[in-house]
């Protein structure tokens, strides 16, 4: 079903319950119609083009719901709650362009069935931490936002496509780093550390929650461990090309390069990093 005027829409009948295929565009909704909400065999639901400001979180009992396309809408957020549905195995497609959003939940990395991607005409100033567990992401499109770097996991991914245009990258200075470590480490700092590099299992039956998501968002030193609150942290240059076949330039100067943040556990880690850096360069 097909309805891309407001006269058009209808007002006291249901929606067939058997539909698959929705689109309500250009009809000025201001939320999703909570009879969209029981149509729980839809796989593609489209709602572009309208006045949404926020997402209903039964959005996410649409079990069978492989396409969500919501560009140029008034979204200001992306709940969590959603990225923990049923959603997080059937959506593939996800259009979230031309809306308000300035960073997406640490969840929305559950959304591990995740093809496509599109994220431009945003003011997003960060990506997820844990984008690359995205491991089914083939195409990526984040243009014209406001990004000044890509966490370090970005390098993770494999894409077949990936657009950055637009951005006010940062110029990387790999001599200017930003530096947390505490020293000596805390206990805490220790125990998170030997925890994730050890594979210890944890949870909220064992832990208390806010440390859960602590070690959720552990960062990854180059020589492979990890580190929580005590790092040094740097951003560095990455050809996008290593992560895509095919990359939309990321200027107007033809660069297909961008910042990418880089984190140490320890000053032998970085002042090797240094070694190597300035041999590279010298």
């Amino acid at each position: 079903m097909i309805i891309t005027s407001r006269r058009d829409y209808p007002l006291t009948k249901s929606f067939p319950y058997s539909l698959e295929h929705l689109q309500t565009s250009y009809c000025k909704l201001a939320r999703v119609d909570t009879r969209v909400l029981c149509l729980k065999k839809l796989r593609k639901l489209d709602l572009s083009h309208n006045h949404i400001k926020q997402l209903p979180a039964t959005l996410g009992d649409l079990v069978c719901l492989q396409e969500l396309d919501l560009h140029d809408n008034h979204l200001e957020s992306f709940s969590g709650a959603l990225c923990c549905s049923s959603l997080q195995k059937s959506l593939q497609f996800l259009d979230l362009s031309q809306n308000r959003l300035r960073a997406l939940p640490l969840e929305f990395c559950e959304l591990r069935g995740l093809v496509t991607v599109k994220l431009d005409d945003n003011e997003l100033v960060r990506l997820p931490c844990r984008v690359g567990q995205l491991s089914r992401l083939r195409f990526l499109s984040a243009a014209r936002n406001k990004l000044p770097f890509l966490p370090s996991d970005f390098r993770r991914l494999s894409l077949e496509n990936l657009d950055l245009f637009g951005n006010p990258f940062e110029q990387p200075n790999p001599l200017v780093p930003n530096i947390q470590l505490k020293i000596p480490l805390t206990l805490l700092e220790c125990a998170a550390r030997a925890t994730i590099n050890h594979r210890i299992p944890y949870g909220c039956h064992l832990l208390p929650s806010h440390l859960c998501e602590d070690l959720g968002v552990a960062k990854t030193c180059q020589c492979g461990s990890a580190c929580l609150s005590s790092f040094i942290q740097i951003t560095v240059t990455m050809n996008l090309h290593h992560v895509a076949h095919t990359v939309v330039l990321v200027d107007n100067m033809g660069g297909t390069d961008a910042p990418i943040l880089c984190y140490f556990c320890s000053l032998h880690c970085y002042s090797q990093f240094l070694d190597r850096h300035l041999q590279s360069n010298g």
